[in-house]
């Protein structure tokens, strides 16, 4: 559920402390944060903020477009490694596309005689 406007963006205030100390300093260092749920303000565009995603900082740079997000949407705290791709195991057994029995060759195709998809002999049940 978002947050009222009426309230305004929640940012932690320490965090927004050290921005408006370095804006009035003119710095642009980067600071380090574990504060994910703070919201992007036009105040941060232009520095560079090291999130913590649970293991290590990732270094975010504020841009315009990211005003009104969270922090913590720019630094992923988990890695997707992919999927195990059953449709290649199927097709190492059946020989490969284009192959004799095989998904788009002679007598392929779904529901076809020999398609190679069906079970071995004896192993039905």
């Amino acid at each position: 559920m978002a947050r009222s406007l009426k309230k305004g963006p929640w940012i932690d205030a320490h965090l927004l402390k050290k921005i408006e100390a370095m804006n009035a300093a003119r710095d642009r260092k980067v600071v380090k944060t574990w504060s994910r749920r703070s919201t992007i303000t036009p105040e941060m565009v232009g520095h560079t903020l090291a999130v913590y995603n649970g293991r290590k900082f990732i270094p975010v740079y504020i841009t315009e477009n990211m005003v009104g997000h969270k922090l913590g949407e720019f630094s992923p705290t988990r890695q997707f490694k992919g999927h195990s791709s059953r449709v290649e195991k199927v097709a190492k057994v059946a020989g490969g596309p284009g192959g004799p029995g095989g998904p788009g060759g002679p007598g392929g195709g779904a529901g076809a005689a020999g398609g190679g998809t069906a079970a071995p002999a004896g192993k039905q049940g």
